[in-house]
């Protein structure tokens, strides 16, 4: 575990993605979950700082593909931890429903190489549904859930106020300059471009993203520009609590 601010971890050597780590005073709150071979990375890095797997209370799930709910099986198992996603996204994560794609033929170039057909996943038992304007007020001196889909029909960010910390998700990739996600996963463009618009009118200092480094220089004129550049539009009437 490596941290990022007081409070707040990464977890290193992942194949794929990024897993993050809140931590309060009755334990650690996990968001994502890697793919498969990352619970065991996990369990282990967990164990090397010191901390039981049943330190582990909740994981929040931004939204349910191969690389940030693999894992969820075998975290759930080893932690008893609490799993919590939206409700879009709840009968992908619990394998009820197979994962969404976008239409091939929408797909350009390139991303038709990369498309595949959705199916469903190995599943997790869902103990809560958190949707936009959800307040966790048990994590990180209370963490806000905003809704920002497009990505994948139910994706979720989470937003921290006070210390102004944003878990973007698949929102905008940072793989090694913030883009886009891939359109071959992406099930609606049009829509996750909003979303990065919701996001980029924050005026967040530090952005965990669920692929490549966090940002903590600059970060919101970065994310700013970033949503200029693709044309994302930016709302003046969204508060910086996340309503």
């Amino acid at each position: 575990m490596k941290a990022i601010i007081p409070g707040l971890f990464t977890f290193t050597g992942l194949l794929i993605g990024r897993v993050y780590a809140f931590e309060d005073h009755d334990g650690l709150t996990l968001i994502d979950a890697g793919i498969a071979q990352s619970a065991a990375i996990i369990l282990r890095q967990l164990a090397a700082a010191g901390r039981a797997p049943s330190d582990v209370k909740r994981i929040l799930i931004t939204h349910a593909h191969f690389d940030h709910v693999g894992g969820l099986p075998a975290l759930k198992k080893a932690t008893g931890a609490q799993v919590l996603c939206s409700a879009r996204e709840r009968p992908v994560t619990e394998g009820r429903a197979p994962v969404q794609r976008p239409p091939r033929d929408a797909l350009n170039g390139i991303s038709r190489l990369f498309w595949s057909e959705g199916t469903p996943m190995p599943g997790t038992p869902v103990d809560g549904e958190i949707d936009d304007g959800t307040v966790l007020d048990e994590v990180f001196g209370g963490l806000y859930v905003i809704g920002t889909p497009g990505h994948s029909p139910g994706h979720i960010s989470f937003w921290q106020p006070e210390r102004r910390v944003l878990i973007a998700g698949d929102v905008v990739w940072n793989t090694p300059w913030l883009r886009l996600p891939m359109a071959a996963f992406t099930t609606d463009m049009g829509e996750n471009l909003r979303s990065v618009g919701k996001l980029a009118a924050l005026d967040a200092a530090i952005i965990c993203f669920g692929h490549g480094k966090p940002l903590i220089a600059d970060a919101a004129a970065k994310l700013r520009a970033f949503a200029l550049k693709v044309n994302a539009p930016i709302p003046t009437s969204f508060t910086q609590n996340g309503a």
